[in-house]
């Protein structure tokens, strides 16, 4: 079985207080889509970072509010494991981005993707039998970032000034990555390759453990730009002047069989989706990231904010 995301469970005072507030409130607003989803039985799914259990939060905390019942498998660790995860039945829904699944699930090459990428996915990946509900606005794509007074220092402000400034300064060239951005072919290997060079040296490191080391155990690091932590560590994001990442848009992802059955689910993922601009999903992951918020809290504040569930 897949792990639990170590966000999955809240205990103690703040789960009773949360209950107790709720008892004695005054019920607050009615749920937009009471009753559509009653009776039904759902598995969320989700990578192992922050953006990627919000988001499968939010969805579940929709889902409930209509009716389903939601198990939690959140937190798979890897794009492919939680992909063949949603294939064999083991989770019914997670969110993805039209990126991964162009080059990662279909096989594609970041050169010879097509202008309108979400309508090349989704169409393609419908063939497999899985459906894309249409792309929040959002793109949380990879991205190279350095420390800002060390970009100053040394003039970078892009990919192809990083390139120029590693070849001649190599004890300067570290880059700490996570296992999945370097064996990705639109990841490190593909980056390398597009700006002709190669980082002097590869530290590999848990995701959530990179941005805090940039300017100490390297000088360069793998980075979301929705990521709400490239401020918080006063990075600066290298401009991709050669546009080698493609777009990574934020959607929807299940089983055309489950959206057979529950046609339902589009219908209440839909405004919910378009309010998920790169301002709201790098807030979102601000309250976890940094101020220490759990994802299913920040997820159901947020639904209840936008009046998109009962409050």
């Amino acid at each position: 079985m897949f792990r639990k995301s170590m966000w999955g469970t809240v205990v103690g005072t703040a789960a009773a207080a949360t209950l107790l507030l709720s008892a004695c409130g005054d019920g607050g607003g009615e749920s937009p889509n009471a009753g559509l989803l009653d009776g039904a039985e759902l598995t969320a799914g989700s990578k192992e970072f922050t953006e990627s259990i919000v988001l499968s939060q939010i969805t579940s905390k929709a889902l409930e509010d209509a009716g389903a019942s939601i198990e939690d498998q959140t937190g798979i660790s890897g794009s492919a494991t939680v992909r063949e995860a949603l294939e064999s039945d083991e989770v019914d829904f997670y969110w993805d981005y039209t990126g991964t699944g162009w080059v990662n699930i279909l096989g594609h090459t970041t050169k010879d993707a097509p202008k309108d990428l979400f309508k090349a996915v989704s169409e393609a990946d419908a063939k497999n039998g899985i459906s894309w509900l249409d792309p929040a606005p959002f793109e949380n794509t990879y991205r190279i970032a350095v420390k800002s007074d060390f970009a100053e220092k040394n003039g970078l402000e892009t990919m192809s000034d990083a390139a120029k400034f590693i070849g001649a300064n190599e004890d300067q060239g570290k880059v700490c990555a996570a296992s999945e951005f370097i064996n990705r072919d639109d990841g490190l290997p593909g980056l390398e390759q597009a700006y002709g060079f190669e980082f002097s040296d590869v530290v590999e490191l848990d995701l959530n453990l990179i941005y805090p080391q940039v300017g100490e155990k390297c000088q360069f690091g793998e980075v979301f730009s929705t990521d709400a932590r490239v401020k918080a560590n006063d990075m600066k994001v290298l401009e991709d002047d050669k546009d080698f990442f493609v777009q990574y848009q934020g959607a929807m992802t299940l089983r055309q069989e489950t959206l057979d059955e529950y046609p339902e689910i589009a219908k209440i993922m839909a405004p919910i989706s378009e309010k998920l601009t790169d301002e709201v999903v790098m807030e979102l992951n601000g309250r976890v990231d940094t101020e220490g918020e759990m994802p299913e809290d920040v997820a159901e504040e947020w639904l209840e904010d936008e009046g998109l569930i009962a409050s």
